[in-house]
Order: structure tokens, then sequence, then C-alpha cells
């Protein structure tokens, strides 16, 4: 994998961990919380890979924000059981939470944890959860990137895990990369090319 040195995971304490008032946010699904590690830990390594050589420096991660949707997994939205008044109220709890701390960039993991946010942010229409397929996640994502605007908070939606490969890469056999490889370093240069874009207006470099 690219990366210098590689960021340790940052393991789920109950509800959440890190600072609120970092501008970096991970929003998970309390049932797979192996994505921090599975799925973002090589994300972020591609990431402080481009930003070291592009103005070397590093991404300080010690204060992420980690946040689980819901405090219950027995309230997660499924196909027989899909938004329940608990998670009503979970959405209108984090929607105060963003309104004052305005994270800069909120990245979710999977179908459930974006259409949570979509509806924090009362975007429409209201998506089912068998909607939130890895192409349409994909094609999300690369919305969000040409979209990133860094004095409004950037929702980022990533992959839960990692699907058979498809075209969303550009990096078709580059250095023969796996299909998870391809996948982490797509998305860690995009979001790193945004990061070094706003660098004078995020809070978040080693000093």
């Amino acid at each position: 994998m690219a990366g210098l040195s590689r960021d340790k995971y940052i393991p789920l304490v109950e509800r959440d961990s890190g600072d609120k008032a970092y501008p970096i946010w991970l929003l998970i699904n309390p049932k797979y919380p192996a994505v921090v590690n599975d799925i973002w830990r090589h994300v972020l390594d591609e990431m402080q890979d481009k930003v070291y050589r592009e103005i070397h420096s590093r991404i300080d991660t010690t204060n992420i924000y980690i946040r689980s949707v819901v405090s219950d997994c027995g309230v997660v939205p499924n196909s027989l059981n899909w938004w329940g008044n608990e998670v009503e109220a979970e959405i209108k709890l984090f929607r105060k939470i963003i309104q004052e701390y305005h994270p800069k960039i909120l990245i979710s993991f999977g179908g459930f944890p974006f259409e949570f946010l979509r509806r924090v942010f009362e975007i429409k229409p209201q998506k089912g959860p068998k909607y939130w397929s890895a192409p349409i996640i994909r094609d999300e994502f690369e919305q969000s990137i040409r979209n990133f605007e860094i004095n409004q908070t950037n929702v980022i939606p990533l992959l839960r895990r990692m699907v058979p490969y498809d075209k969303f890469m550009e990096t078709q056999n580059h250095f023969n990369r796996s299909d998870a490889e391809h996948y982490f370093y797509y998305v860690g240069t995009k979001l790193s090319e945004r990061i070094i874009q706003n660098k004078d207006s995020l809070k978040i470099w080693i000093k």
C-alpha cells in the first residue's frame, strides 16, 4: 500500500470518539464498526501519501470524530423495519450537533449512514434500504467531490465493503493493484486533492 507510516486503527468507544470540533467526521453503521479499519484506514493511507508528496505535511488524525449513526444496533433499519421513530429522533439530534459544530468533511460508510445524512440535510427524495447499491454510492461520491465547497459541510459517501470491480476507477491495471487497492487509491486521491486545494481553511495539520 502507498503511504508513509500507517495510521493506527481508531476504535469506536461507546457511541462516539474523537473531537466534534475537528473538521473531519466519520459516520458508521454500528453493525459494521470494522469499516474504520477495513476501509477508512486504507483510504487515509492514500490521502497521507498524496498530501505529503504535494505539500510536505500530514493530516493529524488524533482527533477525527467517529460516530455511530444510532446508539442501538436494534434500531438500524432493514427491509422489514424501515426508519422507525428511534431513527427519526437520531436524525433530529445529529442535525443539532452539525448545526453547532459545522464539520467540513462528513464521511459515511454504506447505504444506511448515507441515507441518514441525506435526511439530516433534508435531501429529497427519500430512498429505501435497497436503493444504495455500490455503483450508486460510487456515483454519489463523484458528485460530492465535484460539488465540494469548503464553506459548507460536505457529505462524502464511501462503500462499507468491497464489491467486484467495475469501471468506477480511472486507474485500471495501475501497478497491478487489486480491486480494493484501486478503490482506496482513487478515493484517497480525490479526497486529498480537495483537502490540498483548501489546506489553509482546514485546521487538520500536524505541527
